[in-house]
């Protein structure tokens, strides 16, 4: 005689299942998990180490121009208020919000990475929107869009990823039209992150290495001839081999930085007794915020930023590896890597290693849209950690206290 066939567990509150609907072993949503703290923390001592030496490297040069030493310092903390409010909207929104909304918000960046280019130049390039007071880099949110682009696309195609057509290319293209737009501006530094993101990302989701050691062969040398044939980044590039020749140009702020690191030591000159800051190192709170952070505390100092950005590398991982579903995980990834990447190109270039690329040190360096959006992205970090994925109800019968499950209990009747 047959076993009667098993019958689905609903809660309460559910109608309950058509009779013609195969049902397998029931879903049990736990609660969601508490943010995570050790990430928070990280991200707050990270913000306040730039804050007090956005300070210390600006107060002379703002009081000499503006007036008031505190003149940087006061918006980089209306920059910090922003930051905190997109920060706690990411982390507490459904962030599969994007996921829906992931073509609009590529068009609309692509858009605006065009209008840049019709921007009159600012410091020789065409990297923002002057909207009257206000002005609004365009690459922050093209890298949220990328990294929601790959994400969707990655999770929707699964295993079609290892084919070249279908897994590979598209998401060449979308990240070659961006790259071209920020090599026009020109954002060479920017472009590279974006490219190197993209890659590292196709390669997670299983794509095949053949596929991504072509492309990089592809690029060469296109990045060869942007070198060779733009005059200003050859000088750079040459500036980089022998700085002591080109240290009253190219290599002025790479050398200022080296007399600043090497006059740190060990536990550094004391917060607010910087002498490169005294005018010898322009705009060193933006690129160059790593070299006052030597001279002022020293090695300990620059250790202490390099370990912070290693947890905060360590726990975005952790979150997407936890993640309730593949988008969240692929989001969470890639903000990640993209996090990484920026920060060790930014100290290769302090340090001398690489050339300068015009890398902001993220949630350090001075700024606003940069600033803003990059506390979004670690909102988005968070929002994705503390979700609870969907797990048996018997595992969850057997490890939670019956009294926490009646709390939070919602049961998903999974159709087969």
């Amino acid at each position: 005689m047959p076993a009667a066939p098993l019958k689905p567990i609903v809660a309460p509150s559910e109608p309950a299942p058509a009779p013609s609907v195969a049902t397998q072993a029931p879903l049990a949503e736990v609660s969601e998990r508490p943010f995570d703290l050790i990430l928070v923390a990280a991200v707050l001592a990270l913000l306040a180490i730039g804050t007090v030496e956005i300070y210390a490297a600006t107060a002379a040069q703002a009081a000499a121009r503006h007036g008031d030493a505190a003149f940087f310092l006061e918006r980089q903390i209306v920059f910090l208020v922003l930051g905190g409010v997109a920060m706690w909207v990411a982390a507490t929104l459904d962030y599969r919000i994007l996921r829906r909304r992931t073509y609009p918000l590529l068009a609309a960046s692509l858009l605006l990475l065009c209008a840049t280019l019709a921007m009159p130049p600012l410091n020789g390039a065409r990297r923002w929107l002057m909207l009257g007071p206000i002005t609004f880099q365009p690459v922050e949110l093209a890298k949220l869009a990328l990294v929601t682009y790959l994400a969707a696309s990655l999770s929707r195609k699964a295993e079609k990823v290892k084919t070249f057509t279908i897994g590979f290319v598209p998401h060449l293209v979308v990240c070659a039209v961006m790259m071209g737009l920020l090599l026009v501006q020109p954002d060479l530094g920017s472009s590279l992150i974006l490219g190197a993101t993209t890659l590292m990302m196709l390669f997670v989701a299983g794509a095949r290495v053949s596929y991504i050691v072509m492309a990089i062969l592809a690029g060469a040398p296109v990045a060869y001839q942007l070198i060779v044939g733009t005059p200003w980044r050859m000088r750079r590039f040459m500036a980089y081999f022998n700085p002591e020749a080109f240290s009253d140009r190219e290599a002025y702020q790479m050398v200022q930085a080296h007399v600043s690191l090497g006059s740190g030591g060990l536990t550094g000159v004391g917060l607010g007794n910087s002498r490169q800051s005294l005018g010898y190192m322009p705009e060193g709170h933006n690129d160059f915020i790593l070299a006052p952070i030597g001279e002022e505390l020293g090695f300990i100092g620059v250790a202490v930023v390099l370990a912070l950005f290693g947890v905060l590398v360590w726990r975005g991982v952790r979150a997407a590896l936890g993640a309730r579903d593949t988008f969240g995980g692929y989001v969470a990834l890639g903000i990640t890597m993209m996090f990484g990447l920026q920060a060790l190109l930014n100290v290769g270039v302090v340090l001398g290693v690489v050339p300068n690329k015009g890398i902001t040190l993220p949630l350090v360096s001075y700024g606003g849209t940069s600033l803003v959006v990059t506390m979004f992205l670690v909102g988005l970090i968070l929002n994705v950690g503390r979700r609870a994925e969907f797990v048996s109800r018997q595992r969850v019968l057997a490890n939670q206290p019956a009294k926490a499950l009646r709390r939070r209990q919602r049961v998903q009747v999974v159709v087969g």
